[in-house]
């Protein structure tokens, strides 16, 4: 049995897009030129490869198997494309990112910005997400790299790096807490609390905190939005809950404090990839840049404190 790329790649298309039709319109190509090659896929294996309904496309069994056959093909075929590239001595090719919001306001700035000046014929895209949604992109060939918190054990992902950082309590310069070296969340239950939703890890890390302080507490709000939390919290006196990452540009102009939970409270940040794959130059790149710029924010963070 042959398959040709082509065929993989407008595969890997609609397994994407969920539709043949936005496919195509993504690859700039006719929905017929599409179709063709899934059918033409389809009958080279032997089966059906996507159950067809009004609103698009899904995989069927056989389409799941071949779909980790594909990730892998298309991801080690941008490997091989990099490693020629760097033949010529260039550094071309590209990298995606699936990250939790809170690294964008410095930490991918900074990286990006270094990742620029050495090569700068590499392009990046970053996906901001929830943590708990990170494995599933880099497992789907939708990322070359997450960063998350927090996250268990995953059979399928490999821990590049870790760095840990302490969770505390936000809140503007002049609150009656902010002179603190440290902060029980008894203290900061008597002030309004602004809580990380469910979908957020810093929900899961303040859940024992909470239990422990044995205080039924009804926040004042309940939200996904890391941005949203930092600018409730300039208003005194409320309260917000985070690790220091997002926050350096805020604690350096004086506009935010950031003060340690008692404990303390430790969250760490991960950087992932797909387990057992070979890595791109351009990828490997990034995370040497990457790893080190969170461990000058570790040595800057112990340093703090």
């Amino acid at each position: 049995m042959r398959i040709h790329s082509s065929a993989l790649q407008y595969f890997d298309a609609v397994r994407r897009a969920g539709s043949i039709r936005e496919a195509a319109r993504r690859l700039n190509v006719a929905s017929s030129a599409v179709n063709r090659q899934i059918l033409k896929l389809e009958a080279e294996i032997g089966t059906p490869l996507f159950d067809r309904n009004p609103s698009g496309v899904t995989l069927t069994s056989a389409g799941e198997i071949l779909a980790h056959h594909v990730i892998v093909v298309l991801q080690d075929l941008d490997r091989t494309s990099a490693e020629i590239e760097a033949l010529k001595g260039a550094r071309v090719g590209h990298v995606a990112i699936a990250a939790v919001e809170s690294v964008c306001p410095a930490l991918l700035p900074s990286v990006l910005g270094n990742l620029r000046e050495r090569a700068p014929r590499i392009t990046v895209n970053a996906k901001m997400m929830g943590s708990a949604l990170i494995p599933e992109a880099l497992e789907s060939g939708l990322a070359d790299v997450g960063i998350a918190f927090n996250l268990p054990r995953y059979p399928d992902l490999r821990q590049v790096y870790v760095a840990s950082f302490k969770l505390g309590a936000i809140m503007a310069p002049d609150h009656l807490l902010a002179k603190r070296e440290e902060v029980s969340f008894a203290s900061c239950s008597d002030h309004p609390l602004v809580f990380a939703a469910s979908d957020l890890s810093i929900h899961q890390l303040l859940a024992p905190v909470m239990r422990q302080a044995n205080r039924s507490v009804e926040p004042i709000m309940r939200t996904n939005s890391i941005e949203l939390m930092h600018q409730l919290a300039l208003k005194k006196p409320v309260i917000a809950f985070q690790t220091p990452i997002g926050l350096e540009k805020l604690i350096a102009a004086g506009d935010l404090v950031h003060v340690p939970l008692v404990g303390p409270v430790w969250s760490d940040l991960g950087v992932y990839v797909r387990a057992g794959r070979s890595l791109p130059a351009p990828v490997d790149l990034f995370l040497q840049i990457l790893t080190g710029e969170l461990q000058e924010r570790e040595r800057f963070e112990h340093d703090r404190h």
